[in-house]
Protein backbone atom coordinates (compact mmCIF):
# COMPACT_ATOMS: atom_id res chain seq x y z
CA UNK A 1 0.00 0.00 0.00
CA UNK A 2 1.58 3.32 -1.04
CA UNK A 3 2.34 5.77 1.73
CA UNK A 4 0.33 8.92 2.37
CA UNK A 5 3.34 10.99 1.29
CA UNK A 6 3.53 9.16 -2.05
CA UNK A 7 -0.18 9.67 -2.66
CA UNK A 8 0.07 13.38 -1.81
CA UNK A 9 2.65 13.79 -4.58
CA UNK A 10 0.45 11.79 -6.95
CA UNK A 11 -2.43 14.17 -6.19
CA UNK A 12 -0.20 17.20 -6.75
CA UNK A 13 1.04 15.87 -10.09
CA UNK A 14 -2.48 14.93 -11.18
CA UNK A 15 -3.79 18.40 -10.36
CA UNK A 16 -1.09 20.42 -12.10
CA UNK A 17 -2.18 22.20 -15.29
CA UNK A 18 -0.81 20.73 -18.51
CA UNK A 19 0.42 22.95 -21.31
CA UNK A 20 -1.21 21.84 -24.56
CA UNK A 21 1.36 21.36 -27.34
CA UNK A 22 4.18 22.52 -25.06
CA UNK A 23 7.48 23.30 -26.75
CA UNK A 24 10.65 21.44 -25.84
CA UNK A 25 11.91 24.56 -24.05
CA UNK A 26 8.70 24.82 -22.00
CA UNK A 27 8.83 21.14 -21.07
CA UNK A 28 12.45 21.45 -19.97
CA UNK A 29 11.67 24.52 -17.85
CA UNK A 30 8.70 22.78 -16.25
CA UNK A 31 10.82 19.80 -15.23
CA UNK A 32 13.46 22.09 -13.75
CA UNK A 33 10.78 23.80 -11.64
CA UNK A 34 9.26 20.50 -10.50
CA UNK A 35 12.52 19.09 -9.19
CA UNK A 36 13.25 22.28 -7.21
CA UNK A 37 10.76 20.84 -4.70
CA UNK A 38 13.51 18.47 -3.54
CA UNK A 39 16.45 20.52 -2.14
CA UNK A 40 19.93 19.21 -1.44
CA UNK A 41 20.96 18.18 2.05
CA UNK A 42 23.36 20.72 3.56
CA UNK A 43 26.34 18.33 3.58
CA UNK A 44 26.23 17.62 -0.19
CA UNK A 45 29.01 19.01 -2.36
CA UNK A 46 29.02 19.26 -6.14
CA UNK A 47 31.84 20.29 -8.43
CA UNK A 48 31.89 20.74 -12.20
CA UNK A 49 34.25 18.55 -14.23
CA UNK A 50 34.98 17.82 -17.89
CA UNK A 51 34.50 14.05 -18.17
CA UNK A 52 36.26 13.27 -21.42
CA UNK A 53 34.58 16.14 -23.25
CA UNK A 54 31.22 15.62 -21.51
CA UNK A 55 30.03 18.28 -19.01
CA UNK A 56 29.57 16.62 -15.63
CA UNK A 57 29.56 17.07 -11.88
CA UNK A 58 31.08 15.22 -8.99
CA UNK A 59 28.38 14.88 -6.33
CA UNK A 60 29.57 13.70 -2.93
CA UNK A 61 28.61 13.42 0.73
CA UNK A 62 30.78 12.78 3.80
CA UNK A 63 30.18 9.02 3.43
CA UNK A 64 31.54 8.97 -0.14
CA UNK A 65 34.68 6.91 -0.71
CA UNK A 66 37.16 8.08 -3.32
CA UNK A 67 37.60 4.57 -4.75
CA UNK A 68 33.89 3.98 -5.54
CA UNK A 69 31.94 5.79 -8.26
CA UNK A 70 28.36 5.71 -9.49
CA UNK A 71 28.18 7.00 -13.05
CA UNK A 72 24.71 8.56 -13.03
CA UNK A 73 22.61 9.06 -16.18
CA UNK A 74 19.57 11.27 -15.63
CA UNK A 75 16.10 10.66 -17.01
CA UNK A 76 13.85 12.88 -19.09
CA UNK A 77 13.02 11.03 -22.28
CA UNK A 78 16.39 11.98 -23.83
CA UNK A 79 14.82 15.43 -24.34
CA UNK A 80 14.63 17.06 -20.88
CA UNK A 81 16.52 16.76 -17.60
CA UNK A 82 19.89 18.08 -16.47
CA UNK A 83 22.44 18.11 -13.69
CA UNK A 84 20.04 20.36 -11.76
CA UNK A 85 17.04 18.04 -11.97
CA UNK A 86 18.85 14.96 -10.67
CA UNK A 87 21.55 16.30 -8.35
CA UNK A 88 19.47 15.59 -5.23
CA UNK A 89 18.68 12.00 -6.20
CA UNK A 90 22.33 11.43 -7.15
CA UNK A 91 23.39 12.73 -3.74
CA UNK A 92 21.16 10.23 -1.93
CA UNK A 93 22.46 7.41 -4.11
CA UNK A 94 26.01 8.55 -3.32
CA UNK A 95 25.19 8.38 0.39
CA UNK A 96 23.56 4.94 0.13
CA UNK A 97 26.37 3.45 -1.95
CA UNK A 98 29.11 5.27 0.01
CA UNK A 99 30.51 6.38 -3.32
CA UNK A 100 31.01 9.53 -5.32
CA UNK A 101 28.47 10.13 -8.07
CA UNK A 102 29.59 11.38 -11.46
CA UNK A 103 26.46 12.92 -13.00
CA UNK A 104 26.82 13.71 -16.69
CA UNK A 105 25.02 16.35 -18.75
CA UNK A 106 24.76 14.26 -21.91
CA UNK A 107 23.52 15.88 -25.12
CA UNK A 108 19.75 15.97 -25.56
CA UNK A 109 17.41 15.43 -28.50
CA UNK A 110 16.02 16.79 -30.74
CA UNK A 111 19.16 18.90 -31.14
CA UNK A 112 21.35 15.83 -30.64
CA UNK A 113 19.48 12.60 -31.49
CA UNK A 114 20.65 9.01 -31.04
CA UNK A 115 23.44 7.97 -30.66
CA UNK A 116 24.67 11.19 -28.99
CA UNK A 117 23.60 10.16 -25.47
CA UNK A 118 25.28 6.75 -25.80
CA UNK A 119 28.46 8.34 -27.12
CA UNK A 120 28.58 10.75 -24.18
CA UNK A 121 27.90 8.07 -21.57
CA UNK A 122 30.57 5.71 -22.89
CA UNK A 123 33.05 8.59 -23.22
CA UNK A 124 32.47 9.54 -19.58
CA UNK A 125 32.95 5.91 -18.48
CA UNK A 126 36.23 5.62 -20.38
CA UNK A 127 37.39 8.93 -18.91
CA UNK A 128 36.53 7.67 -15.44
CA UNK A 129 38.54 4.49 -15.93
CA UNK A 130 41.35 6.58 -17.38
CA UNK A 131 41.55 8.58 -14.14
CA UNK A 132 42.41 5.36 -12.31
CA UNK A 133 39.03 4.19 -10.99
CA UNK A 134 38.90 0.39 -11.46
CA UNK A 135 35.85 -0.85 -13.41
CA UNK A 136 35.13 -3.20 -10.50
CA UNK A 137 34.51 -0.11 -8.34
CA UNK A 138 32.11 1.56 -10.79
CA UNK A 139 28.34 1.14 -11.06
CA UNK A 140 26.30 2.72 -13.84
CA UNK A 141 22.86 3.91 -12.78
CA UNK A 142 19.99 5.89 -14.26
CA UNK A 143 16.27 6.53 -14.19
CA UNK A 144 13.67 6.40 -16.99
CA UNK A 145 15.55 7.28 -20.20
CA UNK A 146 18.68 7.22 -18.06
CA UNK A 147 17.79 3.65 -17.08
CA UNK A 148 17.53 2.70 -20.73
CA UNK A 149 20.77 4.59 -21.35
CA UNK A 150 22.39 2.60 -18.53
CA UNK A 151 21.61 -0.60 -20.41
CA UNK A 152 22.69 0.92 -23.73
CA UNK A 153 25.98 2.06 -22.20
CA UNK A 154 26.71 -1.42 -20.86
CA UNK A 155 25.82 -2.94 -24.23
CA UNK A 156 28.00 -0.50 -26.17
CA UNK A 157 30.96 -1.11 -23.83
CA UNK A 158 30.49 -4.87 -24.12
CA UNK A 159 30.35 -4.69 -27.92
CA UNK A 160 33.55 -2.61 -27.92
CA UNK A 161 35.22 -5.26 -25.70
CA UNK A 162 35.76 -2.68 -22.95
CA UNK A 163 36.07 -3.95 -19.39
CA UNK A 164 32.64 -3.62 -17.83
CA UNK A 165 31.68 -2.00 -14.51
CA UNK A 166 30.66 -3.95 -11.44
CA UNK A 167 26.91 -3.47 -11.84
CA UNK A 168 24.05 -1.59 -13.45
CA UNK A 169 21.05 0.00 -11.71
CA UNK A 170 17.92 0.88 -13.68
CA UNK A 171 15.04 2.83 -12.12
CA UNK A 172 11.87 2.58 -14.24
CA UNK A 173 14.00 2.15 -17.38
CA UNK A 174 12.63 3.23 -20.75
CA UNK A 175 13.58 0.38 -23.07
CA UNK A 176 10.88 0.52 -25.76
CA UNK A 177 10.66 3.88 -27.57
CA UNK A 178 7.41 2.94 -29.29
CA UNK A 179 5.48 1.99 -26.15
CA UNK A 180 4.34 -1.45 -27.31
CA UNK A 181 3.95 -2.96 -23.83
CA UNK A 182 0.51 -3.70 -22.41
CA UNK A 183 1.13 -1.32 -19.48
CA UNK A 184 1.62 1.56 -21.95
CA UNK A 185 -1.72 1.11 -23.68
CA UNK A 186 -4.84 3.15 -22.74
CA UNK A 187 -6.09 1.87 -19.41
CA UNK A 188 -2.90 -0.08 -18.82
CA UNK A 189 -1.66 2.12 -15.98
CA UNK A 190 -2.66 5.19 -13.97
CA UNK A 191 0.49 7.31 -13.86
CA UNK A 192 0.29 11.14 -13.79
CA UNK A 193 3.87 11.56 -14.97
CA UNK A 194 3.78 9.77 -18.34
CA UNK A 195 1.35 9.17 -21.18
CA UNK A 196 1.73 7.15 -24.38
CA UNK A 197 1.51 10.14 -26.75
CA UNK A 198 4.25 12.01 -24.90
CA UNK A 199 6.36 8.90 -24.72
CA UNK A 200 6.18 8.33 -28.45
CA UNK A 201 6.86 11.99 -29.20
CA UNK A 202 10.07 11.90 -27.18
CA UNK A 203 11.00 8.61 -28.82
CA UNK A 204 10.59 10.22 -32.23
CA UNK A 205 12.75 13.18 -31.15
CA UNK A 206 15.48 10.76 -30.07
CA UNK A 207 15.53 7.96 -32.64
CA UNK A 208 12.91 8.39 -35.35
CA UNK A 209 15.21 6.83 -37.96
CA UNK A 210 15.64 3.56 -36.08
CA UNK A 211 13.43 3.29 -32.95
CA UNK A 212 14.29 -0.41 -32.52
CA UNK A 213 18.07 -0.10 -32.62
CA UNK A 214 19.26 -2.10 -29.58
CA UNK A 215 21.26 0.86 -28.25
CA UNK A 216 18.23 3.16 -28.54
CA UNK A 217 15.63 0.62 -27.37
CA UNK A 218 17.46 -2.03 -25.31
CA UNK A 219 14.34 -4.22 -25.32
CA UNK A 220 15.65 -5.45 -28.68
CA UNK A 221 19.18 -6.23 -27.46
CA UNK A 222 20.96 -9.40 -26.47
CA UNK A 223 22.12 -8.97 -22.87
CA UNK A 224 24.63 -11.79 -22.75
CA UNK A 225 27.77 -10.87 -20.82
CA UNK A 226 26.38 -7.89 -18.91
CA UNK A 227 27.19 -7.39 -15.21
CA UNK A 228 24.55 -7.87 -12.46
CA UNK A 229 21.50 -5.63 -12.86
CA UNK A 230 19.03 -4.16 -10.39
CA UNK A 231 15.76 -3.02 -11.97
CA UNK A 232 13.22 -1.11 -9.88
CA UNK A 233 9.80 -0.26 -11.32
CA UNK A 234 6.40 0.81 -10.01
CA UNK A 235 3.39 -1.33 -10.80
CA UNK A 236 1.34 1.82 -11.50
CA UNK A 237 3.47 3.12 -14.35
CA UNK A 238 3.23 2.73 -18.09
CA UNK A 239 6.85 1.57 -18.28
CA UNK A 240 6.19 -1.49 -16.12
CA UNK A 241 6.39 -3.80 -19.14
CA UNK A 242 9.61 -2.10 -20.28
CA UNK A 243 11.18 -3.46 -17.10
CA UNK A 244 9.56 -6.89 -16.90
CA UNK A 245 10.31 -7.76 -20.53
CA UNK A 246 13.94 -6.66 -20.30
CA UNK A 247 14.41 -8.51 -17.02
CA UNK A 248 13.04 -11.71 -18.57
CA UNK A 249 15.27 -11.38 -21.65
CA UNK A 250 18.37 -10.61 -19.59
CA UNK A 251 17.77 -13.58 -17.30
CA UNK A 252 17.33 -15.81 -20.35
CA UNK A 253 20.69 -14.50 -21.58
CA UNK A 254 22.36 -15.56 -18.34
CA UNK A 255 22.55 -12.16 -16.61
CA UNK A 256 22.16 -11.91 -12.82
CA UNK A 257 19.02 -9.75 -12.66
CA UNK A 258 17.18 -8.52 -9.59
CA UNK A 259 13.74 -7.21 -10.59
CA UNK A 260 11.89 -5.21 -7.92
CA UNK A 261 8.26 -4.30 -8.73
CA UNK A 262 7.06 -1.76 -6.14
CA UNK A 263 3.33 -2.10 -5.60
CA UNK A 264 1.19 0.94 -6.46
CA UNK A 265 4.08 3.34 -7.11
CA UNK A 266 4.42 5.73 -10.04
CA UNK A 267 7.25 6.53 -12.42
CA UNK A 268 10.65 7.22 -10.80
CA UNK A 269 9.29 7.69 -7.28
CA UNK A 270 12.93 7.63 -6.15
CA UNK A 271 13.08 11.32 -7.19
CA UNK A 272 10.57 12.35 -4.53
CA UNK A 273 13.09 12.93 -1.79
CA UNK A 274 13.56 11.70 1.76
CA UNK A 275 10.06 12.82 2.78
CA UNK A 276 8.58 9.88 0.83
CA UNK A 277 9.33 6.59 2.62
CA UNK A 278 9.34 4.51 -0.57
CA UNK A 279 11.93 6.85 -2.11
CA UNK A 280 14.27 6.33 0.82
CA UNK A 281 13.64 2.59 0.89
CA UNK A 282 14.36 2.19 -2.82
CA UNK A 283 17.56 4.21 -2.63
CA UNK A 284 18.65 2.15 0.39
CA UNK A 285 18.15 -1.01 -1.70
CA UNK A 286 20.28 0.54 -4.47
CA UNK A 287 22.97 1.17 -1.87
CA UNK A 288 22.89 -2.44 -0.67
CA UNK A 289 23.06 -3.77 -4.21
CA UNK A 290 25.94 -1.54 -5.30
CA UNK A 291 27.99 -2.10 -2.15
CA UNK A 292 27.60 -5.86 -2.56
CA UNK A 293 29.01 -5.74 -6.08
CA UNK A 294 31.73 -3.21 -5.33
CA UNK A 295 33.10 -5.88 -2.98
Amino acid sequence: MPSQQHEQIVQMLSARPRIVAASVAETRAGFEELTKLFPLAPDVTHQSVDAGGVPAEWVAVPESRADRVVLYLHGGGYVIGSLNTHRELASRIARATRARALVIDYRLAPEHPFPAAVEDATAAYRWLVGTGVPPARIAVAGDSAGGGLTLATLLALRDARTELPAAGVCMSPWTDLEGTGASAQPGGADDPLLDLAGLREMGAHYASANPRHPLAAPLYASFRGLPPLLIQVGTREILLDDSTRVAAKAKADGVDVTLEPWDGLIHVWQLFGPQVPESEQAVARIGEFARKHFG
